[in-house]
């Protein structure tokens, strides 16, 4: 992969070489999750990632799924408080710590193995770059964890698959601020019958 967020901080796989410009951050990835850094999700929750923190620098973070930790490590190091990551997954949870350690930010991110049902408090912008049948289970909770005000990116799932979790967050006092697409081309047509992924960022009202 390789993602630019900003004009100071660039993201990239480790196998992807990059001349650093003076004044520039690099963060170097390793992958483990089922939407890895390279994935089109990935890009489309970093680039809501990147607009959010331009508006608002500082906010406490909170990473469901963090995978590989693309995402939580953007985050702080793109001006987020430090920040919080939780997997299921020990291989996950591994190689975000990983990840951290080898960009200077292991003491900017508290890793969690389990669910989110294991944390308390309240976050002022959550990501979640879930499977569509996963982010249909996680409106409770994720609303749960959010402070007022708090802002939402999500994405994993297809535009045919929009509609019903759209209401759900809507019945739970969310509102959408904005929806970007990004095209999957493949032979075969997807069994979601779309090749359209989809990211949303919303805002808790209140």
């Amino acid at each position: 992969m390789f993602y630019r967020l900003s004009p100071e901080l660039v993201l990239r796989s480790r196998w992807r070489p990059h001349w650093t410009r003076p004044g520039e951050r690099v963060l170097v990835l390793a992958a483990a999750s089922v939407f890895p850094p390279s994935h089109y999700t990935t890009s489309l929750c970093l680039s809501l990632l990147g607009e959010t923190l331009a508006a608002s620098p500082g906010v406490n973070l909170l990473d469901v799924g963090c995978g590989s930790g693309v995402l939580l490590l953007a985050g702080v190091a793109a001006g987020a408080a430090p920040g919080v990551g939780v997997d299921l997954s020990w291989r996950a949870v591994a190689t975000t710590r990983d990840n951290a350690r080898a960009n200077g930010l292991a003491d900017s991110v508290r890793l969690v193995k389990g669910s989110t049902e294991c944390l308390r408090g309240r976050f002022g912008l959550i990501l979640a770059n879930l499977p569509w049948g996963v982010q249909m289970d996680k409106v409770a909770e994720l609303t749960r964890l959010a402070a007022p005000g708090a802002r939402l990116i999500l994405s994993g799932f297809k535009d045919t698959q929009e509609a019903e979790l759209q209401d759900r967050y809507a019945a739970a006092g969310w509102v959408r601020r904005r929806r970007i697409t990004r095209d999957e081309w493949v032979i075969d047509l997807p069994p979601e019958k779309s090749y359209t992924w989809v990211a949303w960022l919303l805002e808790r009202a209140g």
